[in-house]
């Protein structure tokens, strides 16, 4: 699999993005947004540029191929980390948001390379090749958070100016890497008269769940995610590396498993890994709603948050790779991509709201009913964990 390799070591690189905004982005809000409650906006507005982009950049990549569409975004996210940068500078808090922008849609392409990758490999193989290019993003928790921290005063600028300086560096690697990347065949397309509709390939159970869970995974770990900076290091007290150190920890609960992800997924089936899933995730819920506020509560909910989503949307993700025919696969990763990351969009412009009026208790409990509902849903879908999951 060198071309999965590949792919996996260009989201090392490009998935910083993500993770140095995630890291930082909340503290530095807290000290150039104008008003209190909108310090994660920047995060927030990283998302909604994955939302919107989402199913522009599926059409892109139909129309040009994905190898000119993944170097064209990683080149956007470096200017997009240099515009940040400079925001940060001179406290410019709209252009760190429009910024964010800019590097939200570059992972919206970020987020096909795990569709990429199972295309250069047989079908049954798909689950396996996603959980490989995830673990780029497991580097990236890694290396973007410390690599982050540590030049975050570089050449005597504002604070975590040289983060982004370094983040921009980061992208055009990626941008390198790709420029490796092969070019596969066209899969045969139906005739324009014949097309497929996307609301038939929506009326598709599989493909229905596979979206609901994957939405599911990324609305819930958003809005907790999003508001633990806020919540540990405003609301509670606790130092920026602290708080540094638990959302790593975090992220490495997302990604860590994907080292051993292709293993769970044929030992369990994706149906047992979401119901692994959503169980953890409430045991998250439970920890931060009634143990506590300290570290240890905050440290152990947030890795339980993180492999929550890895083992929801790796299952998630090979389902939906089994739901459409090559010539649909296009469109039914942008739409699949446009519900998953507009939920976490909304979840994330939600979250800096809900931690101002309804505290840290209200807004763990607020994500019990929508992971409830995915378990009615297997339920009311009667899913057996042996039963394949296809296009039907």
């Amino acid at each position: 699999m060198p071309q999965v390799w590949l792919l996996t070591l260009a989201q090392a690189l490009a998935a910083c993005g993500t993770i140095v905004l995630i890291s930082f982005a909340g503290i530095v809000g807290t000290r150039i947004a104008p008003q209190a409650f909108l310090a994660t906006l920047p995060l927030s507005c990283s998302v909604l540029g994955v939302a919107a982009t989402s199913i522009p950049a599926a059409l892109l990549m139909q129309r040009i191929g994905r190898k000119r569409a993944f170097i064209g975004s990683a080149c956007l996210a470096a200017l997009g980390a240099l515009l940040a940068a400079w925001s940060i500078a001179h406290a410019a808090f709209w252009g760190l948001c429009l910024a964010a922008v800019f590097l939200g849609a570059n992972m919206a392409f970020v987020h096909q390379y795990r569709f990429a990758a199972a295309e250069f490999v047989p079908a049954d193989g798909a689950g396996r090749a996603v959980a490989t290019v995830m673990i780029g993003t497991l580097v990236a928790a890694l290396v973007g958070p410390t690599l982050g921290q540590t030049v975050r005063h570089l050449n005597d600028w504002p604070e975590y100016t040289g983060s982004f300086v370094v983040l921009a560096g980061l992208c055009l690697a990626a941008a390198l890497v790709l420029t490796r990347l092969e070019t596969l065949p066209a899969p045969a397309r139906t005739e324009r008269g014949q097309q497929v509709p996307l609301r038939t390939i929506f009326a598709r159970p599989a493909f229905r769940f596979a979206v609901l869970c994957g939405l599911a995974s990324y609305a819930v770990m958003s809005f907790i995610m999003t508001a633990t900076p806020l919540s540990m290091h405003v609301h509670d007290g606790f130092s920026s590396s602290a708080t540094t150190l638990v959302i790593t920890a975090h992220l490495l609960g997302m990604y860590l498993p994907s080292l051993v992800s292709p293993l769970i997924i044929d030992r369990l089936g994706p149906v047992r890994m979401i119901q692994a899933g959503v169980l953890i995730n409430l045991a998250c819920v439970a920890i931060s709603a009634f143990v506590g506020h300290a570290f240890a509560h905050y440290f152990t909910a947030l890795v339980l948050l993180g492999l929550g989503w890895n083992l929801m949307f790796v299952a998630a993700t090979t389902l939906l790779t089994q739901s459409y025919r090559p010539e649909e696969r296009f469109r039914a990763q942008g739409f699949n991509d446009f519900a998953v990351f507009g939920s976490q969009a909304m979840a994330s412009l939600l979250a800096g709201t809900a931690i101002e009026t309804l505290g840290w208790q209200a807004l763990n409990l607020a994500t019990v009913p929508l992971l409830l509902w995915v378990l009615w849903r297997l339920h009311r879908m009667s899913l057996q964990p042996s039963e394949p999951i296809g296009p039907g």
